[in-house]
């Protein structure tokens, strides 16, 4: 399973979380809630061995998830987005009242099911790759994650390079024309077998009519 751990928060507040395995991924989340400085909106990436902690900040809502390695940066960051949005549209302004977990028992599910979802179908995210590919690359925190977490385990920090937006931005584009003319080349070959079956259709109706009448008998 590619994202194993989740959770919603409100500053250092959790509001609801859910785990797919047996680690220690809680225990790390709540020190990077701690730790991360300031109130800006942020797109971070933690790594520890062959795992990835995806953080996600804005308007005051964190979404962290923890993923394998080699889930990458977009499908994580597509299911932060998909759960960000699902949390804000359920909740709304309640957020910023809740009481710790006051959420967990009815969003946690939610959370189980979109992890699974974006861990079993890597073409889950192709909308939201397509959207959210600029935003990946934007405000990503620059620190060493020693620092943030103050523990003795090394964690190196995933750094996107600004200077990478302009081929996101040419990709963004490019994927975004393949995918129209796919669409379009999808709909002409339906109009066309379409067209095809009416004609073959007519074509034994008529054939069906013609052999089927009776021609008249002369009279002598």
């Amino acid at each position: 399973m590619a994202i194993l751990y989740a959770l919603v928060a409100r500053g250092s507040v959790m509001l609801a979380e859910f785990t797919a395995a047996s680690t220690n991924a809680s225990a790390i989340a709540r020190q990077i809630l701690d730790k991360i400085p300031g109130d800006n909106d942020i797109n971070v990436s933690y790594s520890q061995d062959r795992y990835i902690f995806h953080v996600k900040r804005t308007d005051g809502l964190t979404v962290l998830c923890m993923a394998d390695e080699s889930a990458g940066r977009r499908i994580p960051f597509a299911f932060l987005e998909d759960i960000h949005q699902r949390f804000v549209r359920t909740y709304g302004r309640a957020i910023f009242s809740a009481l710790p977990y006051g959420m967990n028992d009815e969003f946690s599910r939610v959370l189980s099911q979109q992890m699974e979802y974006y861990s079993s179908d890597h073409n889950a995210d192709r909308i939201n790759r397509l959207k959210g590919e600029m935003g990946q690359v934007r405000n990503v925190m620059i620190e060493n994650i020693d620092k943030v977490l103050e523990r003795g385990d090394r964690l190196e920090l995933l750094v996107d390079k600004t200077a990478n937006m302009q081929g996101n931005t040419f990709r963004f584009r490019k994927q975004t024309r393949r995918l129209r003319n796919t669409v379009w080349w999808r709909n002409v070959k339906l109009t066309g077998a379409l067209i095809i079956l009416i004609l073959i259709i007519i074509y034994v109706v008529l054939a069906f009519v013609c052999h089927g009448i009776t021609l008249p008998t002369c009279i002598k």
